[in-house]
């Protein structure tokens, strides 16, 4: 039964799902903006908003945690958080990403661009 469980599970088990929206975070950060169905842009936009969150606070337990949340071995990604993404953010509460809906594509699914807000 799922009672009370509302995420999304995308026909996959646990590690799988999470290896996904862990690749499509490290993505967004890499890249500012990807492409993907609205399901997924739709669970990937909490992740992210925390990691940002995080990354506003800028100390050394919050860059441990982003990097477990990623799993990411580059420290790249980790760095490109806290030096760039979240200093434009510093003045905001939160909102930080867009999911704006292209419609639907000929195999059915809803295809949407996820993005940073400038």
């Amino acid at each position: 039964m799922q009672h009370g469980n509302k995420n999304r599970t995308f026909g996959r088990v646990r590690s799988q799902r999470t290896a996904l929206l862990r690749g499509l975070a490290v993505s967004l950060i890499r890249d500012g903006k990807i492409k993907t169905t609205e399901a997924k842009a739709k669970e990937l936009r909490p992740l992210i908003e925390r990691l940002v969150t995080y990354g506003k606070k800028n100390t050394i337990s919050a860059r441990r945690i982003v990097s477990s949340r990623l799993g990411e071995p580059s420290t790249v990604i980790v760095k490109k958080i806290f030096d760039d993404i979240a200093p434009r953010f510093s003045a905001r509460a939160g909102g930080y990403t867009r999911i704006i809906k292209m419609g639907p594509t000929p195999a059915g699914r809803t295809e949407a661009v996820i993005e940073f807000i400038e």
